[in-house]
């Protein structure tokens, strides 16, 4: 059985050392670098599994290294940092990060939301590798998603939110049940209102009519259906 890498990007030598030593001690291989340029060496010569990244780094942010990847990448993205306030977290979500963690912060927990990150990941890929519905056509090896023939451009967060609704037509989920599903809800960041946000930012980009929504509507009381 192969061992899952990360790439830990963080200049704290002391968390470094601890967390090398949860992350090696959980069976993951681990690669580190301490800035920015190292990161993108290392990303440059290897394969991993997950990123987990700092924010604020020696040589920039951590936020540039996370949009230089995923524009070739879907791999889970965590970041520690010390800035907690709703800003950087949106932010953070809207480059594509899967999750948000902030500093001081349990081990027990990061190491939960990794091992239910790469979980999901796993079952993500082991999925049919098309999905097609109201002329949306999701291509899950590539990670991408087509209105038609334009490609569109989603973040992380919208594009498993899509991925969700069209692996369940004609389902009403609960605003509980996408937030279990694609977040992990113990000290989870994303609430009701910042869900809703991302439904209506995706109805913009696939619906022809956002305001009068036909495949992403609202079941009122209950959450919300894809229509397929």
């Amino acid at each position: 059985m192969n061992m899952e890498k990360i790439l830990l990007l963080e200049d704290d030598l002391s968390l470094i050392s601890g967390l090398s030593f949860a992350f090696k001690k959980q069976g993951y291989e681990l690669d580190t670098a301490r800035t920015i340029k190292e990161a993108q060496d290392f990303w440059k010569e290897r394969k991993y599994d997950m990123l987990v990244i700092d924010v604020t780094l020696p040589d920039g942010s951590g936020f540039d290294f996370c949009k230089e990847v995923r524009q070739a990448s879907k791999i889970p993205i965590i970041f520690l940092t010390a800035l907690d306030d709703e800003m950087n977290t949106i932010m953070g979500l809207d480059i594509g990060a899967d999750d948000y963690i902030t500093k001081p912060f349990k081990l027990g927990v990061l190491l939960s939301r990794i091992n239910a990150l790469l979980r999901r990941a796993k079952d993500f890929s082991s999925e049919d590798t098309r999905l097609c519905s109201n002329g949306i056509e999701i291509n899950l090896l590539q990670g991408q998603a087509l209105k038609g023939s334009e490609c569109l451009d989603l973040t992380a967060g919208e594009y498993k939110l899509l991925c969700l609704f069209m692996q369940n037509p004609n389902i009403v989920l609960t605003k509980e049940q996408i937030l279990d599903k694609l977040w992990d809800c113990e000290g989870n960041f994303i609430d009701n209102s910042t869900l809703t946000v991302y439904i209506r930012r995706l109805r913009m980009k696939v619906e022809d009519n956002p305001s009068e929504p036909q495949m992403l509507v609202t079941v009122r009381g209950m959450g919300y259906k894809w229509v397929g």
